[in-house]
């Protein structure tokens, strides 16, 4: 028998893609603060993808908040924004959606 998917079933959905998404902003995070292995094709492909994978929402905040100078460092606020808007949106669309 077939099941119909329902509000509920969607709205799990959403909050675990957000959920992920989150991680992969956190994991990019972190990515910064490791120097990178050049020939190591495995790490190398995971890099890339989270790179592919959260740039264009992280880009949108970098536009909007500039690195901060900081010794002769730049530190960037942009995911921490990012994750919070992330994080506000996607529990007001859960919710929407659940009812």
């Amino acid at each position: 028998m077939i099941e119909a998917i329902t509000r509920g079933d969607i709205a799990g959905y959403l909050s675990t893609f957000f959920y992920v998404y989150s991680i992969l902003i956190l994991v990019k995070i972190l990515l910064s603060w490791v120097p990178r292995i050049p020939d190591n094709a495995i790490l190398r492909g995971a890099v890339q993808f989270v790179d592919d994978v959260t740039e264009p929402y992280l880009g949108l905040f970098r536009r909007l908040i500039p690195p901060i100078g900081v010794g002769g460092m730049g530190l960037d606020l942009s995911p921490i924004a990012a994750l919070i808007v992330l994080q506000l949106v996607g529990t007001l669309i859960v919710r929407a959606i659940a009812g």
